[in-house]
């Protein structure tokens, strides 16, 4: 990751005060005339069919989504966010959103929060809650943003009108939310963030975002496995994509983020969230509550079949949790 630059570390001085972010994205990975861009994500959120869970699976409390421009990866979102909206629905309670992304331009040791104090989207803006930025400031386990690189990063961005409409269609604008970077990371400090944020992503008021794409296949990502020869069952590229994804998502669902560590070792599979759903599955772990992880949805942006063709793989999962909800507090 040597063409990342280093992202600058320093706090603000006071963690409420910060700028607006800028929707910087708009326009071009995705429309940025409000009535056209609820248009869109109205038709994903409808498009977007139930799973079949049954009730006493619970209500979500997380979801894994793409972050491509909303032309490819959209109607994939559609199922990660329709489990936002049941979950706005169904707990009265929901008050914060937290969004997990990967980083793409700088390089970080560690996790930064936005240093944000409102996300501007064409739905209208998001307000940032800056108590739980606090506390996690407070742990001196996190660095913050700057502008600049919060508003060069897409893959928190791609989520935000997802949120943004939700949130207005549901008439809750006291939701609040919090976006946090997560940078490349080793397991031991994979783990370690894990234990950190399970409290948190454990609260009933609380629901997860993880941003990620899948596998990155062509030339211009310098991955370019190929089937097997002697494989009867997979003939195209793409089919060798998709299996190696769901290899992959299968660690995901059982929730074995050391499994899941091991796949990437083995397979160098170009999932580009990799570390943000890895510190994910780290604070499952660390969760007295019982959950369930399940793909519902998945896509490849180009069906790949010669050396000449690239493909970006999107895959859309939702993890519920049964309990009651007990309106406790964060216990970061």
């Amino acid at each position: 990751m040597n063409w990342l630059r280093k992202m600058s570390t320093n706090a603000p001085s006071s963690a409420t005060s910060g700028y607006k972010r800028r929707a910087s994205h708009a326009g071009s990975w995705y429309r940025s005339n409000s009535d056209d861009l609820d248009d869109e994500l109205e038709g994903y959120l409808s498009n977007a069919s139930g799973p079949g869970w049954t009730e006493d699976e619970g209500v979500p409390n997380a979801c894994i989504s793409p972050h491509a421009g909303f032309a490819y990866s959209g109607p994939t979102a559609g199922y990660s966010f329709a489990a936002l909206k049941e979950a706005i629905e169904r707990n009265g309670e929901l008050s914060t959103i937290v969004i997990l992304h990967p980083s793409h331009h700088v390089y970080l040791n560690g996790l930064a929060v936005s240093g944000a104090s409102a996300i501007e989207t064409p739905l209208g803006d998001l307000t940032i809650d800056a108590d739980l930025r606090s506390r996690l400031l407070a742990t001196k386990g996190f660095s913050t943003m700057n502008q600049d690189v919060d508003e060069d990063e897409h893959s928190g961005e791609m989520q935000y009108p997802f949120i943004a409409k939700i949130i207005k269609d549901a008439d809750r604008s006291s939701i609040r939310v919090l976006a946090i970077m997560v940078g490349s990371i080793a397991k031991s400090t994979e783990r370690s963030y894990g234990a950190l944020l399970a409290p948190i992503l454990e609260d009933s008021r609380v629901f997860t975002v993880i941003s990620s794409d899948f596998c990155h296949w062509g030339q211009r990502f310098r991955y370019t496995p190929q089937p097997p020869q002697d494989d009867e069952e997979i003939n195209e590229v793409y089919e060798y994509i998709e299996r190696l994804d769901r290899k992959g998502m299968q660690q995901i669902e059982l929730q074995r983020p050391g499994a899941f560590a091991d796949y990437l070792k083995t397979y160098k599979n170009t999932i580009c969230g990799r570390h943000p759903i890895s510190v994910w599955l780290n604070a499952l772990q660390n969760q007295s509550t019982q959950s369930s992880v399940r793909f519902v949805e998945y896509a490849q942006s180009n069906k790949a079949r010669t050396a000449d063709d690239f493909s970006v793989s999107y895959a859309s999962a939702v993890c519920r949790v049964r309990r009651t909800f007990s309106g406790d507090k964060f216990t970061a």
